[in-house]
């Protein structure tokens, strides 16, 4: 009879059978030292005795490949370098979290929660509600799938449902199991693994020196770090670099659900699962959830690796089943987030950027300063009326402030330190890219530009905006590219994009022969874009692409737009004063009736705007704010004005739904003060169903 060890059959007089009891039990060694090290900080052998048992693995499976097994400890190396990464579908949906920054917000959430389950009968009226705490480590979500034991795919988060097959990279990372522990029968049939891939500050530290010692890229921060060498195509890069991970959660674990989300875990932790288990406390109502984030904000510098909050779940998991989950985030969990990390520096100096509108922007210019995770050296002042608010003056010591991806701003200048010859920043009377006149007009904040499109700052960011998806969507137009093409005096206006060829184009730097013959079709076939779409395109003020589409099937052509009075203007819904003489003005510019003559000349020939269908949303007013589950705020847009209905970037009294996503802001708040209507996306998707086909 063939006798069986590990993955293998053999018959029992094989010559192999000692050499393959041999790998089974180095690997399982191994293995051990691996989850001491890696998972326990606690090393159980001296890296020579390691890289012994290491080298005696790898000699069997050298000498005898048919013996080894994808979850060898020799298979952490890497494999060659993938085309692209493929995508994967979560089999559960990977959701976000709200966020909280205030203590208030995390009372009125507590309070949510607690109403919700004393409504349901699954808490005491006098019972507070038990939750899971535990540190949001600032690093990279991803998704484990185990079957019958053995890692076999691994995914980024993505858009929540569809992620990137990153199998490969995991793999390298030693704190990952390759085999679940455990006992093979009691082994779920199917478990995915929910967590965060990240980099301890040390080892970030001794990688960036390494990267310095080689002449070689230096990272930012250990996110960064983590993040891109997560997503390096060839994994046997991804294998020298420092990964760590902590499982949090689970998406598919079939009927393997415990009581508790802290048994869940635990039970994780058993299976062999890296848990951040000495970070996690139990607590109770909002007063122990704030303790909770005041006892770890004073220690989050001690810490060995980076936060940016700590998470909130309501443990019991049939209470989570109750609460149940909105748009795409879970009403039973919160993530509360630290405030916006801030440093002190130097103001070296305020220059001004010039916008696509003409906007005049201060910017401040900064001595380097390490704040919310990355290097700063521009930040910005918004308008001359902040800087006097803020009395901020070149030479000051100021604070800069950076949370996430916010772009940094001066909090404010460190009155104390303030040099002698600090100076007052005055508006300049004229534009620094083109020498026009600069005016403000009254009522508003911001000065302008009056150069117009012969501003080559605004030239650039006008035919950005015109190339954009929304607009003429030329794909393949990028920043860089615009940059060489007005800058060379290639293009002086949008109307000259359409005479670039294919042969001119591949001269520029970062374009190949394919990506300027891609880059001429594009452009070719925005040669037929819809009238709203060219009008949007133009960059007139004030007029968005609903307003845009409003024009076109009101006025039908261009040639109506450009001699339409104000009067006919407002007879124009949404459009009020302030877009009427926007419009008026465009038009009465010599040099953008020229541009859109070029257009013509070129062969820009707009379509007509089709109306949309009379359904029930015909009049309803929509605003979208947040992130939605599904649909990006696009796609919600266009499936609402095709049904009929408009959308608007401001809530007023006339709005007649917010559709409201996650990490919803201000518009969220202020429907709720005026009591408009606020649905999510499954809602907005119901009124579109019953609005008819």
């Amino acid at each position: 009879m063939p006798g069986v060890l590990g993955t293998f059959d053999f018959d029992a007089d094989s010559p192999l059978i000692p050499f393959q009891a041999r790998a089974v039990a180095l690997r399982a060694e191994i293995e051990r030292h691996n989850h001491a090290y890696y998972v326990q900080d606690a090393p159980t052998v001296s890296d020579a005795d390691y890289d012994c048992l290491m080298r005696a693995l790898q000699d069997i499976e050298s000498s005898y490949p048919e013996l080894v097994t994808p979850d060898s400890p020799t298979q952490r190396v890497g494999a060659p370098p993938l085309g692209a990464f493929g995508s994967v579908v979560h089999a559960v949906p990977m959701l976000s979290l709200g966020n909280a920054f205030e203590a208030l917000e995390v009372e009125a959430f507590d309070k949510r929660v607690t109403d919700t389950l004393r409504a349901a009968d699954k808490l005491a009226p006098d019972a507070r509600v038990e939750y899971f705490c535990e540190l949001k480590l600032d690093g990279l979500a991803i998704n484990l799938r185990y079957e019958q034991g053995r890692l076999v795919q691994a995914a980024t988060r993505g858009d929540g449902q569809t992620g990137e097959d990153v199998t490969s990279n995991i793999r390298t990372i030693k704190s990952i199991p390759l085999r679940l522990s455990g006992n093979a029968a009691q082994m779920p049939s199917v478990l995915e693994v929910r967590g965060e891939v990240f980099m301890n500050l040390a080892d970030f530290r001794r990688m960036n020196d390494a990267q310095r010692s080689r002449d070689e890229k230096i990272f930012v921060n250990p996110r960064n770090a983590a993040a891109g060498s997560l997503r390096q195509l060839d994994s046997r890069i991804t294998a020298q670099r420092p990964l760590r991970f902590f499982a949090y959660g689970w998406g598919d674990v079939g009927d393997a659900l415990l009581a508790r989300h802290s048994d869940m875990l635990d039970w994780l932790a058993q299976l062999g699962l890296p848990v951040n288990r000495s970070q996690h406390v139990i607590a109770r109502g909002a007063g122990e959830l704030l303790a909770y984030y005041s006892q770890v904000g004073a220690r989050r510098d001690k810490l060995p690796y980076d936060i940016d909050g700590v998470v909130y779940k309501v443990n019991d998991l049939a209470a989570q089943r109750v609460l149940g989950f909105v748009a795409r985030a879970p009403r039973f969990a919160i993530a509360h987030k630290f405030p916006a990390q801030e440093a002190a520096t130097t103001l070296l100096d305020i220059e001004v950027q010039v916008g696509r509108t003409g906007a005049i922007t201060p910017v401040a210019r900064l001595a380097p300063v390490f704040v919310g995770g990355v290097t700063v050296t521009n930040a910005t002042l918004h308008n001359q009326d902040e800087i006097n608010r803020k009395d901020v003056r070149i030479g000051d010591t100021v604070i800069v402030r950076r949370a996430g991806d916010v772009i940094p701003e001066v909090v404010g200048p460190v009155l104390d330190k303030r040099p002698a010859g600090a100076t007052r920043f005055v508006m300049t009377n004229s534009c620094p890219v083109c020498g026009s006149a600069i005016e403000r007009v009254e009522d508003e904040a911001i000065a302008r530009c009056t150069g117009g499109l012969f501003c080559p700052a605004q030239r650039k960011q006008s035919i950005l905006h015109a190339a954009a998806r929304k607009a003429l969507d030329i794909e393949g137009l990028g920043d860089k590219l615009v940059d060489q093409l007005v800058d060379r005096g290639r293009i002086h206006s949008l109307a000259e994009l359409y005479g670039l060829t294919a042969q001119e184009l591949a001269g520029y730097d970062r374009m190949g022969q394919k990506s300027a013959e891609n880059l001429v079709v594009a452009i070719d076939r925005a040669r037929q874009p819809t009238l709203g779409r060219l009008i949007f395109a133009l960059g007139i003020r004030h007029v968005g692409e609903t307003t845009a589409r409003d024009l076109a099937l009101r006025f039908e052509s261009l040639e109506n737009l450009m001699v339409a009075n104000e009067d006919a203007l407002l007879g124009v819904s949404d459009v009020g004063p302030v877009v009427a003489g926007s419009i008026a003005r465009f038009f009465a510019e010599p040099h953008n009736i020229e541009i859109v003559r070029a257009l013509q000349a070129q062969g820009v020939k707009p379509q007509p705007e089709v109306a949309a269908r009379t359904t029930g949303l015909a009049g309803k007013t929509f605003v979208l704010t947040g992130t939605l589950p599904v649909w990006s705020r696009e796609v919600a847009a266009s499936q609402i004005v095709a049904a009929g209905g408009k959308v608007s970037g401001s809530v007023s009294r006339k709005t007649s739904y917010v559709v409201a996503g996650t990490e919803a802001g201000s518009k969220l708040t202020k429907a709720a003060e005026l009591g408009v209507t606020i649905i999510d996306e499954d809602g907005l998707r119901v009124l579109l169903a019953e609005a008819g086909p």
